[in-house]
């Protein structure tokens, strides 16, 4: 069977000269792993039994990055999911997107991961190694901008 993960891609936008564009004020999280290739993503994990998908992404934010539910705007429209082989078995992770209420809100990482990052879409798309979530974080952006 499939392993099945859910997380968000949470982003913030930066209080910014009002002719700056959209596009320049986001920022998007995401942490490094402490384990494996201390690869970089956006929060997401497991299913826990008797856990919808939408329920797992939001109490993997708040075990990995400290973020509570209630600090965070969930946007409408949009859910993406990835399907790629982990260790030779099928994995499905499914991604919902969010936005922080207060730019400033403080990130406490678990032991899962060892920093984390706010990054623009082209250090973000650097940060991230795996093409489908480059263009993932793409599609977002594309996405939070077409919304303006």
């Amino acid at each position: 069977m499939a392993v099945r993960a859910c997380g968000l891609i949470i982003y913030r936008r930066l209080q910014s000269a009002p002719s700056c564009k959209v596009n320049d004020s986001i920022e998007y999280l995401l942490l490094q792993t402490s384990y494996g290739t201390h690869h970089w993503t956006p929060p997401k994990g497991h299913v826990d039994p008797g856990e919808d998908d939408l329920q797992t992404a939001f109490r993997e934010t708040q075990e990995e990055a400290g973020l509570q539910a209630s600090q965070l705007t969930l946007i409408e429209g949009y859910r993406k999911e990835l399907h790629y082989p982990v260790r030779g078995k099928p994995k499905t992770v499914v991604y919902w997107l969010a936005e922080v209420k207060d730019s400033n809100t403080e990130i406490k990482l678990s032991e899962e991961h060892q920093a984390f990052q706010w990054l623009k879409l082209e250090d973000a798309c650097k940060f991230a190694e795996y093409e489908d979530m480059q263009a993932t974080l793409k599609e977002v952006h594309q996405f939070l901008c077409s919304k303006e």
